[in-house]
């Protein structure tokens, strides 16, 4: 055994970092900004007219979760999160054996920390009413697959590939094949339109695929099923409709999740066993490269909505979508084995990014912010689901009080009232992000970490 500590990996704590901060800015509101009949039409008879409707449009898309199918810059943000916990196991792994806590410590320590952020994440969903046990988010989700990615930490990388692969094809089967209840599925239509805003568009909530691939519509998938045995067998704060509690996530995501998430962990433990090989730093990145492209070569070859065929004229659209095919649909929300290889591919590369830039070429001051928040992300992540809305309220108190003091009618508060400035939530939510971005600064300055 070692006596020696490995070295940190800035890289990785700058990627987290910036994952972070982007989960925790909420976008800036620049999706709900970009919905502003004032800023869209802000160059309108101009001839940026095209161009300025245009980005407001990537923005929308890229900073909102898709609605079912396909992915956005925003559904990256867990799929990182989930990666780079397989990322980081070696290198914590080689800190426990250096402080003599291998073995049945190591193990019952992992134990422990996936309990931990189980119960972290379902006390995070709760509220004073009473515990809502769900086990969707990023929390749980890395919980309840944490002991297993554990066991598995000893493989050699052909090994680790095959596993994943074991895992994927093992859950996409078991998807395509589990028998549906008509007669639930007939309920939970029935629940569904008849809590649905809009009675008429809510078929849109089940009706996403038809023949093979209706196994992965929403809410009448196989992990659906399972929820609706599995959640209501514990306490709920759900008005009971029909004998049940519950009936459907709102966003479609699913306990079971966290077994082809567990492959995401995995591509991440392979990265991160790279990362500490002997290999030199360009070995290294070839390897990175070479793991995301193949990952984009099988996400896009099993299924051809992935294709960024919307910068091609319409003819040549129609084209390609007259020979297309899914031979499973890539869907982040119950996380596909397509959706999880695509997103590998996206975690590799960005993980070869960072590496490149702080690691390899020594930019390390200009990614320090970040990594401050990579340092305490569990503490991040809190004060994001806890006190980010409490934080804004705060400032504009603070704001109306500059105000009357000062005797202005359009101060400070002018700015941060969407209904006289359409940029204030991007004002207001860069404020509450910088106030925690505060926080953290001072805990790093402090070396007070919060770890589980």
């Amino acid at each position: 055994m070692s006596s020696e500590k490995p070295v940190r990996l800035m890289s990785l704590d700058a990627y987290r970092g910036f994952v972070m901060l982007l989960m925790a800015s909420s976008g800036l509101r620049l999706a709900q900004v970009a919905s502003d009949d004032r800023v869209l039409t802000q160059f309108d008879g101009t001839q940026w007219a095209n161009a300025w409707r245009t980005l407001w449009d990537t923005l929308q898309y890229q900073l909102s979760h898709v609605a079912w199918t396909g992915c956005s810059a925003w559904d990256l943000i867990q799929p990182s999160f989930m990666f780079m916990v397989g990322v980081s196991l070696p290198f914590s792994m080689a800190r426990r054996d250096a402080e003599g806590r291998a073995g049945w410590k190591s193990f019952l320590h992992t134990l422990w920390r996936s309990l931990v952020l189980v119960g972290l994440g379902v006390a995070l969903s709760s509220s004073r009413s009473g515990i809502n046990f769900t086990f969707a988010n990023v929390l749980c989700q890395i919980g309840l697959g944490y002991t297993f990615l554990y066991l598995l930490r000893g493989l050699s990388l052909k090994s680790l590939a095959v596993s994943a692969t074991v895992v994927l094809v093992g859950y996409g089967t078991w998807f395509a094949l589990q028998p549906i209840g008509q007669a639930e599925v007939d309920l939970t239509k029935q629940y569904l339109t008849e809590r649905a805003a809009d009675p008429e568009l809510a078929e849109l909530e089940w009706s996403q695929f038809q023949g093979w691939a209706a196994h992965w519509n929403k809410h009448t998938n196989a992990a659906a099923q399972v929820d609706r045995d599995l959640l209501n067998r514990l306490p709920r704060l759900e008005e009971t409709w029909n004998g049940k509690g519950f009936w459907a996530n709102r966003g479609g995501y699913q306990t079971l999740n966290f077994i082809p998430s567990l492959a995401t962990m995995i591509f991440g433990l392979m990265a991160g066993l790279v990362l500490r090989s002997d290999r030199d730093d360009g070995a290294r990145l070839k390897w990175l490269f070479c793991a995301g492209l193949a990952c984009f070569g099988i996400a896009l070859a099993a299924d051809t909505t992935l294709w960024p065929t919307q910068w091609l004229p319409i003819g040549q659209q129609q084209q390609l979508h007259d020979y297309s095919w899914s031979i499973c649909p890539a869907v982040k929300k119950i996380w596909s084995p397509t959706w999880a290889v695509f997103a590998a591919g996206w975690t590799f590369w960005f993980l070869g990014f960072f590496y490149w830039l702080v690691d390899v070429k020594g930019c390390r001051r200009i990614v320090t912010p970040f990594a401050i928040v990579g340092l305490n992300s569990i503490a991040m992540y809190c004060m994001a689901q806890l006190f980010k809305g409490w934080i804004g309220g705060a400032m504009s108190v603070v704001a109306r009080t500059i105000d009357e003091i000062g005797g202005w009618s359009d101060g400070l508060s002018w700015w941060l009232n969407a209904d006289s400035f359409a940029y204030a939530s991007v004002l207001d939510y860069s404020l509450r992000l910088f106030a925690m971005w505060c926080v953290c600064l001072w805990m790093y300055r402090r070396s007070l970490y919060i770890r589980i």
